[in-house]
């Protein structure tokens, strides 16, 4: 199974906003952190917050915040929404479609793939291992200095 990237980046978003899980995090910070396009990020946290993960604030001091703590959210639920009903294989264009002794099997296979995913919430992927949690909170605290240092503007 292979996830899209923007799947990939809902996790990380996702993981992000429950290792911050106490404040609003505004979507230029996660871009920061995690060196992505800020217009690439809006479009994911748009669709997190249309599929309920997500809750938005507008406004100078808004951002985003999950919408239910990282215990309550389950990363299949994150990557089922975001990937929508992909098939593993196209079998539109296949000379064995309505005859093909492997469609129960990539059923199957799928299955057990979001089976897995949904034993694990945002909180097990960010408290599992040991470093998670203070690479995330460190993150954070570059990305704010990176984006309150002054520019400097240079001159001949």
């Amino acid at each position: 199974m292979h996830l899209s990237k923007f799947t990939d980046y809902a996790l990380r978003v996702c993981l992000y906003l429950g290792a911050h899980q106490d404040r609003l995090v505004p979507i230029s910070e996660i871009a920061e952190a995690h060196k992505l396009s800020q217009s690439n990020l809006m479009k994911v946290v748009n669709q997190l917050v249309n599929g309920g993960f997500v809750q938005s604030t507008r406004g100078r001091s808004g951002g985003v915040a999950l919408a239910r703590s990282a215990a309550d959210i389950r990363v299949g639920d994150v990557v089922r929404y975001m990937e929508g009903e992909t098939r593993l294989v196209d079998c539109a264009s296949c000379i064995l479609l309505g005859a093909c002794g492997l469609v129960a099997g990539l059923k199957e296979a799928k299955v057990a793939f979001y089976d897995a995913l949904d034993r694990y919430s945002l909180a097990d992927g960010i408290l599992s291992h040991p470093r998670t949690l203070p690479i995330l909170q460190g993150a954070a605290e570059g990305a704010n200095r990176r984006l309150e240092s002054p520019r400097r503007i240079r001159t001949r």
